[in-house]
């Protein structure tokens, strides 16, 4: 699948005349998929499949590039953005990165979609030196500099997410019997671990573990396992189609235990609303950007700018889904690494300059969280805040929690 949203200029032929004066200057040597005019951008989606709520993003960044090339584009030159569907499957996943990377001849690779996929092209894109730029996935193994110079995270990793939750639940429910519902992959294994490791020697909490496949069709035998076990507190590590078959699930059995949902799938709109506010009251989660359906944000310049934007680039666009924000908010970071590239746009120095991140606000991001990297530190947003849905919308609660990088 390739998206055609981005209007773009068409190449601009230029002559071999003859030079009037001077030497010309010498011109940085850019990567390929770099012209005059434009600047190609990949991207690999699940606008298919079990993932497939999560397509949203990829439609919003879309959306943000037409918007920076009606605007004059990133120092002249159009961003062709190229999106192609992997349905959340791995060998489809190497598919279009190879399509991407040896047919289009993208500049880099962005946010990609996927623990699992992501893993599958980690290798290949590494050996290639082409940049696997702000994957859309929070697992620890995207901030390894040393080992995959070429592959950057952007949100907060699982690990510390896990970590956030078992710090909360030991302050607030020491005596919770917990069930966990998690996704049986390096994603779902991840913030397990940042959640046993949080606990410590309290790991005893946990009196059930329920995993599942992307494959499956539904959680409900898991969901009836975790209630057999008793627990009393539930979290769910699951992405939005699962994680809405949970709080749903639930709800029906009449189950009524404190519930904690991974921050990927905490969107009201691709996930609250479908398994019913009423059975989503009260439910836990921790977020990094602000929610779009919180009136608190009506007079909030950042949310007028976003909601305008909605207005004239994404009007079809679900104005409650956190992923429209998310998608705004990573588009806006690669286009602030792209202005840093200035003229350089050689694959090398879009991955230095997306290691020089320093202090970079995004407008949407909740007060106090910043993205910072640097060469040593490829996780560029470390901070969350806990937050509870109050069968309308999110509330925010507590302090901002600085996350580590991982391991």
């Amino acid at each position: 699948m390739r998206l055609a949203r981005t209007a773009l200029l068409g190449a601009v032929a230029l002559g071999l005349g003859i030079a009037v004066s001077g030497v010309v200057p010498a011109m940085a040597e850019n990567g390929p998929g770099v012209t005059d005019t434009e600047i190609k951008i990949g991207h690999i989606g699940p606008y298919s499949g079990p993932a497939s709520a999560y397509g949203t993003i990829g439609k919003t960044i879309g959306a943000y590039f037409d918007k920076v090339n009606a605007e004059g584009g990133i120092n002249g030159r159009k961003i062709n953005f190229i999106s192609y569907d992997d349905g959340y499957s791995p060998p489809k996943t190497v598919e279009q990165a190879r399509k991407l990377v040896e047919s289009d001849e993208v500049l880099l690779i962005f946010q990609s979609l996927g623990t699992a996929t992501n893993t599958a092209i980690q290798k290949y894109m590494n050996a290639k030196k082409v940049p696997q730029l702000f994957v859309a996935t929070g697992a620890t193994k995207w901030g390894m500099p040393e080992k995959y110079h070429w592959t950057m995270g952007w949100q907060p990793n699982y690990q510390s997410e896990g970590r956030i939750y078992a710090a909360y639940i030991l302050q607030n429910y020491p005596d919770a019997k917990i069930g966990v519902l998690y996704q049986n992959d390096d994603y779902g294994k991840d913030l397990l671990g940042g959640l046993k490791e949080g606990l410590g020697d309290k790991t005893g909490m946990i009196v059930a573990e329920a995993p599942y496949e992307t494959s499956d069709p539904t959680i409900d035998s898991q969901i009836v396992n975790l209630k057999a076990s008793g627990a009393d507190l539930v979290i769910d590590i699951a992405t939005p189609k699962f994680a809405a078959q949970a709080i749903r699930k639930i709800g029906e059995t009449g189950w009524n235990p404190v519930q904690i949902v991974n921050n990927v799938s905490q969107s009201v709109g691709g996930v609250l609303k479908p398994a019913g506010f009423e059975n989503a009251k009260g439910v836990l989660s921790t977020g990094y950007l602000k929610d779009p359906t919180d009136p608190n944000w009506k007079d909030d310049q950042s949310f007028k700018d976003w909601s305008a934007f909605m207005d004239e680039y994404y009007p079809d666009g679900d104005r409650s889904s956190s992923f429209t924000v998310y998608g705004y908010s990573v588009a806006q970071t690669l286009e602030q690494v792209l202005r840093q590239a200035g003229d350089d746009l050689s694959r090398e120095n879009v991955m230095a300059q997306a290691a020089n991140l320093k202090d970079f606000v995004m407008p949407m991001a909740l007060p106090g969280i910043v993205v910072n990297t640097s060469p040593t530190d490829y996780f560029p947003i470390q901070q969350m805040q806990m937050m509870r849905f109050n069968g309308e919308r999110w509330e925010m609660f507590g302090p901002v929690i600085e996350g580590s990088g991982g391991n």
